[in-house]
């Protein structure tokens, strides 16, 4: 059972004010997934819904797959310790969002015993990497494959006649939607090749010929390249928030299929800045309305000030 058949038990959103409490605010420990339905709102020209701009996840980074706020890395929700952010103390498991695994209902994936083994033997060594496979591909800012992509730092969506392309941090990503046939098999991608579809306000998309190097967090989670992926991207009647679903199918790694569920909201010229959820500035121009920009690709991180003019006396 995944999260769209569970409504009924998923807690409200915790509905913090952003402007009040900053990036406190902007997390959130639970949410409610949007379901599926008509799309009422704004329409491009060629009839999809408008759904461009900046996004971000709600409940953190991607150091941990299965316990995002929780330990491996310091904890962004809690405030610094004597002014070190390694020392900020996690919260309670009962006060931190769910695991990113909506199902199976215990909140992991179902590796087969082998997999499991190399899952944990990647995250035995992620911070004393003694060989190069259990370097973390991210730490090179390599692409972050089709799902760990909405976990950092926030990205962008544009829409084309025919395409939606996400603006990562680390690589880009376009979905195919004029019906032309997946890629031969032998070509394999870091963030896969993807065909997608609208159905109302859902964006549904066949991912295949994923390269398999990008793990699904920093905690070691794989997938094959035998592994074909359904997204489904729901997004709300008032364009604000949608819902990431995707179902990994994978016979080579896992022993039944299982599905990762991010919640995303957009990104604004009020939305407040930080290194994790959102890397956006109020960019300088002639009209009237505010606009924002990313700062600069790829694999940007503590630049608070790359791209402003340097004060001079």
């Amino acid at each position: 059972m995944t999260m769209k058949n569970c409504l009924p038990l998923v807690l409200v959103i915790a509905s913090i004010s952003a402007s009040a409490q900053g990036m406190r605010g902007w997390r959130e420990t639970s949410f409610v997934p949007t379901p599926q339905g008509e799309w009422n709102g704004p329409r491009l020209p060629d009839g999809q819904p408008d759904v461009s701009g900046h996004w971000s996840n709600t409940i953190g980074n991607h150091n941990n797959l299965t316990d995002p706020q929780g330990p491996l890395g310091a904890d962004d929700e809690a405030p610094p310790q004597n002014g070190r952010q390694n020392a900020r103390q996690p919260k309670s498991r009962g006060e931190r969002a769910p695991s990113r695994v909506s199902d199976p209902p215990d909140g992991q994936i179902p590796f087969q015993p082998w997999a499991r083994a190399k899952q944990q033997e990647f995250l035995k060594y992620l911070n004393n990497p003694i060989r190069p496979e259990y370097v973390e591909p991210f730490a090179r800012c390599a692409p972050g494959g089709p799902s760990k992509s909405f976990m950092w730092h926030g990205y962008e969506i544009r829409q084309f006649p025919g395409y939606v392309v996400f603006l990562f941090d680390s690589g880009n990503r376009v979905i195919y939607l004029d019906g032309k046939p997946h890629l031969p098999g032998n070509l394999k991608l870091w963030n896969g090749d993807s065909r997608g579809h609208w159905e109302g306000n859902t964006l549904i998309v066949e991912t295949t010929n994923n390269n398999s190097k990008a793990r699904l967090g920093r905690t070691g989670e794989f997938v094959s390249e035998n592994a074909t992926i359904v997204e489904r991207f729901t997004f709300d009647p008032k364009g604000e928030r949608f819902t990431y679903d995707a179902t990994y199918t994978d016979p080579t790694v896992l022993t039944r299929p299982f599905t990762i569920t991010i919640p995303n909201r957009r990104v604004t010229d009020k939305t407040p800045a930080d290194d994790w959820n959102n890397l956006t500035f109020p960019a300088k121009h002639a009209g009237d309305q505010p606009i924002i920009e990313a700062y600069e690709r790829v694999c940007v991180e503590g630049n608070g000030n790359h791209g402003q003019v340097v004060a001079t006396r």
